[in-house]
């Protein structure tokens, strides 16, 4: 009888089963995201998420350990080298279930699994946040404005002093008219 037994055998041997999650998390770590099926997606995201969580420790024992799950070198230092350090802060569910509908041929439910904080589609919105510039530039240009309104003034007491000897030019000019 099956009574309490919860895993989800897939269809497959258990060696079949075990190769083939070994396999999808190994296309997971290095594209950060793949398509399958719902059920395969929810036994990759029970098998990857203690991988993830050992990764975060980097010590030669846990390398062993994900190394003997994942069959694969080049996953296991990308998993260790650039997973690791970026979910080191997350206390868990490093991965995300995304149904995507029905699949054409055979009507399957598909899914897209995907590493949370390798993300571009949700974390495109998360941009740095700038920060408020302060209003010291506006204080320097009331302090700009004062030092420059000084010269214009006095600048405009010398026009004035300047026009009246236009004046005077233009009067003795009109005078040197009439007399000629």
């Amino acid at each position: 009888m099956r009574h309490g037994k919860k895993t989800n055998h897939l269809g497959r041997q258990t060696a079949h089963r075990k190769a083939m999650l070994a396999n999808m998390a190994c296309s997971l770590i290095e594209h950060k995201r793949i398509n399958t099926t719902v059920a395969k997606a929810k036994a990759l995201k029970v098998f990857v998420e203690p991988l993830v969580t050992k990764s975060k420790e980097d010590t030669t024992h846990n390398r062993r350990i994900v190394f003997s799950k994942l069959r694969s070198k080049e996953a296991v230092s990308e998993l260790f080298r650039e997973v690791a350090p970026k979910v080191g802060d997350r206390p868990g569910g490093y991965t995300r279930v995304i149904k995507l509908g029905s699949r054409l041929g055979d009507a399957a439910e598909m899914a897209l699994v995907e590493l949370v904080d390798f993300n571009e589609t949700y974390n495109v919105g998360e941009k740095p946040k700038k920060k408020k510039s302060t209003r010291r530039a506006g204080k320097k240009k009331t302090e700009d404005t004062a030092s420059t309104a000084q010269p214009k003034e006095a600048s405009a007491k010398e026009t004035k002093k300047e026009e009246p000897k236009a004046e005077e030019s233009k009067a003795e000019k009109k005078d040197d008219k009439k007399e000629e």
